[in-house]
């Protein structure tokens, strides 16, 4: 297995290596929106959403063809959810996370059954009903099948608060406090955006159809979680990185932020002592001595502009178009400064993939080869 995950540069060649060069499947403009709704500007990057879309696609495809190796390891002809579990296996935390989902699916399925039936008041018709609650009875009768000291089974009956998530949705809500109802409604269509609305693109997207051994219904649904909890974690990580190499007064470790930020910010401020300097009186061009010459050649000029008004009004509105032209500039700057940047997700990635940083405690217990999951 390739270190592409773990490194973003060589994650687009590997991605589109995998989609192959017939596939023209893309889902940037629905992670656009997902990034939005995790906590990204309104307008996410093109370039960031193209970015994390190769490096979910290369871990996910990496992840399939583990599975599948699990899957022939255990004679199996399909891959199925416990491939995928056995994979996540050392990492309790988001093993919990995923039996989490997995119990929901199951509470989804019931409540639709009960929706749709006739008679909905019977409440002990679907507690033993082994189709509706078949997620949760699977992973609970592998757990049990490798389970030797019962922490895994001890997982399917945790309460304890997601402290990641409880964040996520801390930083969202605060968020959502400077919106206008537009701009909330537009955040709220993001919100119910996922991969598994749209299965058969995403299974596309996967290119499954050239597996040897497919995944099925259940294990889609699987994938799906993880390719959003993938979008999630990138996003997360990113806004750390960002907020690590925004300028704080004061801070006594500034002089450690990249030297691009402070040749960037060195050259700008070069740019606007310049401008100062040549709109000071100092380089102010001495104005035009007063004489006759100048004062016919003055009520000339003002005889012109009496007599033709529409010269000074097409001045106007070229001035105002001008102030038009350079706010929407300054917005459209504003806005992308705000949004994640592509140096943001790379960034993100070295720290996640490296042994020894901030983010190591933090990374994934099952590596492979040099590769690091963010999912699993």
């Amino acid at each position: 297995m390739s270190n592409s995950a773990a490194s973003p540069m060589g994650a687009s060649s590997t991605s589109m290596a995998g989609r192959g060069s017939g596939k023209t499947t893309s889902f940037i403009p629905e992670l656009q929106s997902m990034m939005f709704a995790l906590g990204d500007s309104r307008r996410p990057l093109h370039e960031t959403a193209a970015l994390v879309e190769d490096i979910v696609h290369t871990q996910l495809i990496n992840l399939l063809h583990q599975a599948a190796e699990v899957a022939l390891l255990r004679g199996a002809r399909v891959i199925s959810p416990e491939d995928i579990i056995f994979l996540m296996r050392k990492d309790k935390k988001k093993m919990r996370r995923l039996l989490k989902y997995m119990q929901f699916r199951d509470f989804k399925s019931k409540l639709m059954k009960t929706v749709d039936d006739e008679d909905p008041l019977d409440p002990d018709k679907y507690s033993s009903s082994s189709s509706v609650n078949k997620r949760q009875r699977l992973a609970q009768d592998f757990l049990g099948s490798i389970d030797q000291t019962g922490e895994f089974l001890a997982l399917l009956e945790d309460e304890e608060v997601d402290e990641v998530k409880q964040e996520r949705m801390e930083r969202l809500e605060k968020q959502t406090r400077s919106m206008d109802s537009s701009q909330y409604s537009d955040f709220c269509e993001s919100r119910q955006l996922s991969f598994s609305k749209k299965a058969s693109k995403f299974r596309e997207w996967l290119d499954c159809s050239s597996l040897d051994v497919k995944p099925n219904a259940v294990s889609m649904e699987i994938l799906s979680y993880l390719a959003y909890e993938t979008v999630a974690q990138i996003v997360d990580l990113a806004l750390l990185v960002k907020q690590d190499m925004t300028p704080k007064t004061g801070d006594p470790f500034g002089h450690a932020i990249s030297a691009t930020f402070f040749q960037y910010h060195s050259s700008s401020s070069e740019a606007v002592s310049t401008k100062r300097e040549t709109e000071s009186p100092e380089n102010t061009p001495p104005s035009t001595p007063s004489g006759p010459l100048s004062s016919g050649h003055q009520s000339k000029l003002h005889s012109m502009a009496q007599g033709n008004g529409s010269l000074s009004q097409d001045s106007s509105s070229k001035t105002k178009q001008r102030k038009r032209k350079k706010s929407a500039a300054a917005c459209g700057a504003e806005a992308q400064s705000s949004a994640i940047q592509p140096a943001h997700i790379r960034e993100a990635i070295r720290r996640y993939s490296h042994k020894i940083g901030p983010l190591s405690p933090f990374s994934s217990a099952y590596r492979r080869s040099g590769m690091t999951f963010l999912a699993c």
